[in-house]
């Protein structure tokens, strides 16, 4: 097998104020999550889905609409690092591409783009420019000297890698205690460049309800 997809679906969503994980919320009629795979789907790149739930959840994988590509449902863990370890620990793909299940609006091109830089580099993530001021803050003030921002990003899922270097850089952050960010620090923590592509401004994540509304809007001219 090819290409695995990880989708990580297993998220409590404390921000997003609702009693279930936050990926079951309703977007344009359907959940958050329903949309992240049909986008999976219709890329055509990904041989296999691997979705990562809360304990519980497993049945509503069974409610979604069949893609045409096999999905397999894991148990998520506590922390972010511990539910992309049980998804990699279900792949079977030569390569993953691990995408937050609150994404709802990656698109194909974008997931093709990262695939083919994870083959062509190992690993690599989408990313896009901060485009406003950045400062520090100390209690309740501004730092007088505005960070420098040129080479300043804004990394996004989903992030491509060859599935051994992956699982190396999980290993060595077990080892050595670090939590993980997200899955390109494991890589970065072998020493092991990471390559980006440009993102896409409205792979918007929901963390929070407004930005559900900013996602219905984002949708719309899709619709």
């Amino acid at each position: 097998m090819r290409v695995s997809g990880i989708i990580l679906a297993a998220g409590v969503g404390t921000r997003f104020g609702a009693p279930e994980a936050k990926v079951w919320a309703r977007l344009a009629g359907r959940p958050l999550l329903g949309h992240v795979i049909d986008a999976f789907a219709r890329s055509g790149d990904v041989d296999e889905l691997v979705v990562v739930v809360r304990a519980g959840d497993e049945h509503r994988l069974g409610d979604l609409p069949e893609v045409g590509v096999p999905l397999h449902g894991v148990h998520g863990g506590e922390r972010r690092a511990d539910s992309a370890r049980a998804g990699l620990a279900a792949a079977s793909g030569k390569y993953v591409l691990v995408h937050d299940g609150a994404r709802p609006l990656v698109t194909p091109e974008l997931i093709a783009c990262v695939l083919q830089a994870a083959e062509d580099h190992g690993a690599a993530v989408p990313v896009v420019p901060v485009p406003d001021t950045v400062r520090y803050v100390e209690g309740a003030f501004l730092r007088p000297t505005a960070v420098e921002r040129d080479e300043l990003v804004v990394i996004q899922t989903p992030q491509g890698f060859r599935r051994e270097l992956l699982a190396e850089g999980y290993v060595l952050a077990a080892r050595q205690g670090v939590d993980l960010p997200d899955d390109a620090a494991a890589v970065l923590l072998l020493g092991h460049p990471v390559a980006v592509v440009p993102g896409d401004p409205a792979n918007v994540k929901v963390t929070r309800p407004q930005d559900l509304v900013l996602a219905e809007r984002l949708l719309a001219p899709q619709g």
